[in-house]
């Protein structure tokens, strides 16, 4: 198994695709901390997993808050012993065309995947570096290199993520801790499902056509990524033994994107 014994930390894993990348990265043998701001959900992925026979708890964090952060991953140090492999994917959505857009949802949507990377960031490497491994997996999205309407703060903030990801490649270099970046197309989440009818009302259209021409449109065969494409990717990145994978980011979008 490619991840016996590694301890990883998964931010949004209640749900979706965090739960997806939590439940993948057990059938290879790591231990799980399953944080989520809904403890209920964390505490269900939890109970999934022991079920499996795999080890995890259940950890409350909001990403925006540096003291629910840091104390979080210093109680999974605890329990574990080390910190191998950060998952920093918890998200939100909010889409308007920028003269609608209120500053606080523009702000919250930026806090909350931008903020909470630098935090978890901050937090992981903290127990990372004495050991010299681990590796940063950051949620980005096609939007980490490609625009879209309505989009504002989303694409700023997962703009933002690659960046902060190719940061971290340089300075985690010397203490043997990786950095990339996964950047899905549209996957069939929750999350996505909610924008179908907003972006519909926002652009006067269908919601099908929404589907076929904004979300799938550049694509080369008209289909969503799937939740286990992104899981096998995390898999293949937590699993990588040097600095070889670096800086990176890799695109599952069907085509969307061609890096």
């Amino acid at each position: 198994m490619q991840m016996q014994g590694n301890v990883a930390v998964v931010t949004g894993a209640g749900s979706g695709i965090g739960r997806q990348i939590a439940l993948s990265f057990a059938r290879e043998g790591a231990r799980l901390a399953i944080c989520d701001i809904d403890m209920a959900a964390a505490g269900r992925v939890v109970g999934e997993l022991e079920e499996a026979g795999a080890e995890a708890m259940a950890v409350e964090m909001d990403v925006t808050s540096e003291e629910a952060v840091n104390s979080g991953v210093d109680a999974v140090a605890r329990r574990f012993g080390r910190i191998d492999t950060m998952v920093s994917n918890a998200g939100i959505q909010i889409v308007h065309p920028i003269e609608d857009f209120p500053y606080a949802d523009f702000r919250r949507l930026l806090a909350i995947h931008l903020d909470g990377s630098f935090l978890l960031t901050k937090a992981c490497v903290k127990h990372m570096y004495p050991q010299k491994s681990g590796s940063l997996i950051y949620m980005g999205s096609v939007h980490s290199h490609e625009a879209s309407a309505l989009k504002s703060a989303y694409v700023a903030a997962k703009h933002g993520i690659l960046g902060l990801s190719r940061v971290m490649a340089k300075e985690g270099a010397k203490h043997g801790v990786r950095a990339n970046t996964i950047c899905p197309g549209f996957v069939k989440t929750p999350l996505v499902e909610k924008q179908i009818p907003e972006q519909a009302a926002s652009l006067n259209i269908s919601e099908k056509e929404v589907v076929d021409r904004v979300m799938l449109g550049g694509t080369v065969d008209q289909e969503f990524t799937t939740m286990e494409d992104v899981a096998e990717i995390a898999v293949f990145l937590a699993g990588f033994r040097s600095n070889a994978l670096t800086g990176q980011s890799i695109v599952p979008s069907h085509g969307w994107y061609m890096a």
